[in-house]
């Protein structure tokens, strides 16, 4: 027989839920505020803030009568960062991802207006690509960039491109604005993103984004190739295959169970 799950922390789960609230907030805010939006108790919601507050996860500000977060949480987003999870979690899901589908694969970031690559895993006999690791590219010129724009809300996209994208390789560039709502619609509705040709000639990319746990883009997954190895009507089958990878660093970059 299996051994049954662990018992449910409540005390715990309310404390992280607290925290984790605080730390959506744009900035401190009132007690009462935290209580009604989680729908507990006022009496429980400032003693799980005073905890909080005690071990440095929390700050009270008494003259505004708000609570935010505290340089303890901050040492656990600092902590994060050293941490690399991205990097560490992705490095074995990069390699089987090239083993299933036997062609170059990387994890990027959204860093502004610019895509940073994270890693690289070569297929073998392919060769050398722009696309290395801490190489920074324009982000709507790439298929990884793509995917992640096209994850974003309307008011974020306007805020990052308040000028037009402006082309640095290709000889097809974004025209405007627009244009590059266009094209980030056209990956909405396929699920995926690709270029061909506008990072390297002879090369496409099909790009997948990874949402966190809250559904903001994390990273993407994609895998480049040579134009003759991915005919243009497989990229959908590639893309779905490329999935599965990206689902499951998701899941572990949420923290969720390992599937059964």
């Amino acid at each position: 027989m299996g051994q049954s799950p662990p018992p449910a922390v409540p005390a715990a789960r309310q404390a992280l839920r607290v925290l984790s609230h605080l730390g959506a907030q744009r900035g401190p805010v009132p007690a009462s505020a935290v209580a009604r939006d989680l729908g507990i108790p006022r009496s429980a919601c400032y003693r799980i803030l005073t905890a909080l507050v005690d071990h440095g996860y929390a700050i009270h500000y008494p003259e505004d009568r708000r609570y935010g977060l505290g340089y303890a949480a901050y040492e656990l987003s600092s902590g994060f960062s050293r941490q690399a999870p991205l990097s560490r979690l992705g490095a074995p899901i990069l390699a089987a991802l090239v083993d299933h589908v036997g062609e170059t694969a990387h994890l990027g970031v959204l860093d502004g207006t610019d895509v940073i690559y994270l890693l690289e895993q070569r297929a073998p006999h392919r060769p050398v690509l722009i696309t290395d690791v801490g190489v920074r590219l324009p982000a709507h010129q790439t298929a990884t960039g793509r995917s992640l724009l096209a994850c974003l809300p309307a008011t974020q996209l306007r805020a990052l491109y308040v000028e037009d994208p402006v082309d640095r390789r290709s000889a097809r560039p974004f025209r405007d604005l627009p244009h590059l709502r266009r094209t980030l619609g056209e990956v909405t509705r396929a699920g995926f993103a690709a270029e061909s040709g506008e990072v390297s000639d002879g090369f496409a990319s099909v790009a997948v984004a990874i949402r966190d746990r809250n559904g903001w883009p994390a990273a993407s997954l994609a895998v480049t190739f040579p134009h003759g190895n991915v005919p243009e009507e497989s990229w959908p089958d590639l893309a779905h295959r490329i999935e599965r990878f990206a689902s499951e660093l998701g899941r572990r970059l949420s923290g969720a169970a390992p599937a059964r």
